[in-house]
């Protein structure tokens, strides 16, 4: 009965964990790290619902009977069983402990981390159909300024002519992260697109042409790029159209690092 005790416990312990991370994260405005903004309320609502639940279920649900094998136990002679017993109650104290400390330290003692350019090189840049083939933002007559680095992404894969965006500036801010294709001239600066939540969060990223760029830039450092597309002067990048920076500079990471 104790060992079904303390599995209810621990079971109950690491739910909380979670909710309380979770409305940390809501409270510290970070929860848009792991999710789309769309799902905050739903997020938090389901989180009050869930402690209110591990509460109840705890506080009302009746105590475990003892099985028929723990009389049986009870009976043996106590030098048998005591130290087997006390041992393996000791371990599972041990394990559970360390569970609970694990849990809460990773959900409530580390800052939350943003995907990196790793993860853009696992789930290849621009290469999402869902992300970009979409309708993009008027080129003509919009206001540009307010153009994200998924908009630019969007209008380099829709318009691959360089005339398109004559007279055009192109501003964008995003990490770094290296061309797979011409790693040695070529950068992108790049976020990722969270549609429902980090996990499915796909790269999109701006071709920045830039011979011997890693002198300068390291992956995963913020930057902000402003420039002109001009047409592929001849790298191996499979890119047709690049962005030719006049200002480049190292920036921090924005409060929310992801577009939607």
């Amino acid at each position: 009965m104790r060992r079904r005790l303390i599995a209810r416990w621990q079971g109950i312990l690491l739910a909380l964990i979670g909710i309380v991370a979770t409305a940390w994260l809501a409270v510290t405005d970070r929860l848009g790290l792991y999710i789309h903004p769309r799902y905050f309320w739903f997020t938090v609502i389901m989180a009050a619902i869930g402690a209110v639940l591990v509460v109840a279920a705890f506080a009302f649900a009746p105590l475990p009977e003892p099985r028929e094998d723990e009389h049986e136990h009870e009976h043996e002679p106590e030098h048998e069983t005591a130290a087997p017993s006390a041992r393996a109650g000791k371990l599972r104290a041990a394990l559970t402990v360390m569970i609970l400390v694990g849990a809460a330290f990773a959900l409530l003692v580390l800052p939350p981390a943003t995907l990196t350019s790793a993860t853009a090189a696992q789930r290849s840049i621009n290469s999402s159909g869902a992300t970009l083939d979409q309708g993009g933002p008027a080129l003509v007559g919009g206001d540009t300024s307010q153009f994200t680095v998924k908009d630019w992404a969007l209008l380099l894969r829709q318009s691959p002519d360089a005339s398109t965006f004559a007279g055009e500036t192109v501003d964008v801010t995003g990490f770094v992260t290296a061309s797979p294709d011409d790693p040695e001239n070529v950068f992108y600066v790049a976020r990722f697109v969270v549609t429902c939540c980090a996990v499915d969060a796909q790269p999109v990223g701006v071709p920045v042409y830039l011979p011997g760029w890693a002198e300068q830039f390291a992956p995963d450092e913020w930057v902000a790029a402003s420039g002109v597309i001009i047409p592929n002067p001849g790298s191996t990048g499979a890119d047709r159209l690049l962005l030719d920076p006049e200002e480049l500079t190292v920036t921090e990471q924005p409060d929310q690092p992801y577009v939607f």
